[in-house]
C-alpha cells in the first residue's frame, strides 16, 4: 500500500532522508521474521520476506476506523485486531465519541516498535494514552478466551465497533492461520463480541468477493468501500453492521 517514497524529512527531526531501504531491525516473531525497514523518511514492515505493511499513506486504514464509529454517540468501546504501522490506532484516538480502544497485537516486537522506537511517531505515542490497552495475543485466541479480558476489555469484553487489519486481507494472508479469521467460525467468534449497535470493520487489500458473500448471510447490512491506492487494485474496507442471522 502506499507509494514509493523519495526525498522527505525525518519524522522526528525534519531532516531531509534519502536512500534505499535500510533494515533497522530483525525479530523472530511468533509467525517468523519480523523486518522493520526504513526507506526515506518511511518505515516498512516484512514479514517471512513478504511485504507486509509501511507508513505511506493510511487512507484506508483511517477509514476502516472513520466508517466503523460513523453514526455512533460516545462513549464508544473499540477494538482494533493488528496494531500495524498505528494509523488505526492514532485515528481511533483522534474520535471524540470513542472512550477506549483495546488493540490486540500479536508480535511483540511490533508492539516495541510503538512503545518507545521508530514508529512511535505514527501511533502518535498512542500506547502511553490511558484510553489504550494493549493486548498481547494472537487474536483467535483471544476472541476464544473469557467474553470479559483485563484493563479495558471490561464490560462483558464486547465492543461497539470491532477493526480487522490482520495480515493482507481475507484472500491475502501471509501467515496461514490467519485465514480462520476470515472464515465462517472466524466471524462466529468476532459477532460474539460485538454490541447490538456494532459495527465490524474489516481492511483488505484487494476486493475479497467469497468473504463478503459471509458477511451478507451474517449482517442485515453490508457496505464495501474501495480506496485507490497509487499502484495496483484498491483497498478495501468491508463494513457489516445488523442483527447477525442465528447461528
Amino acid at each position: 500500500m502506499g507509494s514509493v517514497a523519495g526525498t522527505a524529512g525525518d519524522p522526528v527531526t525534519g531532516e531531509p532522508v534519502t536512500g534505499d531501504p535500510v533494515v533497522v531491525e530483525r525479530a523472530a516473531g511468533v509467525g517468523g521474521e519480523l523486518v522493520l525497514r526504513r526507506a526515506g523518511a518511511d518505515y516498512e514492515i516484512i514479514s517471512n520476506g513478504v511485504f507486509l505493511m509501511d507508513t505511506r499513506g493510511g487512507a484506508s486504514e483511517r477509514l476502516l476506523v472513520r466508517a466503523a464509529v460513523e453514526g455512533l454517540d460516545g462513549p464508544v468501546r473499540l477494538l482494533i485486531g493488528g496494531l500495524g504501522v498505528g494509523f488505526s490506532l492514532a485515528e481511533a484516538l483522534a474520535l471524540p465519541q470513542v472512550a477506549h480502544v483495546t488493540v490486540v497485537e500479536r508480535e511483540p516486537a511490533v508492539i516495541a516498535w510503538h512503545a518507545a522506537g521508530p514508529l512511535r511517531p505514527w501511533s502518535r505515542g498512542a500506547l502511553g494514552d490511558p484510553r489504550v490497552t494493549v493486548e498481547h495475543a494472537d487474536l483467535l485466541d483471544h476472541l476464544a478466551g473469557p467474553a470479559a479480558g483485563a484493563g479495558g476489555d471490561a464490560g462483558g469484553g464486547r465492543f461497539d465497533a470491532l477493526c480487522l487489519d490482520i495480515d493482507n486481507g481475507p484472500d491475502w494472508t501471509v501467515t496461514p492461520g490467519n485465514a480462520r479469521l476470515y472464515s465462517a467460525a472466524g466471524l462466529d467468534l468476532l459477532t460474539r463480541r460485538l454490541t447490538p449497535r456494532a459495527t465490524l470493520a474489516v481492511w483488505s487489500a484487494n476486493a475479497a468477493p467469497a468473504f463478503e458473500a459471509l458477511l451478507r448471510e451474517r449482517f442485515a447490512r453490508v457496505r464495501v468501500r474501495a480506496v485507490p491506492v497509487p499502484r495496483g487494485e484498491p483497498d478495501v474496507v468491508y463494513l457489516a453492521s445488523g442483527a447477525p442471522a442465528a447461528r
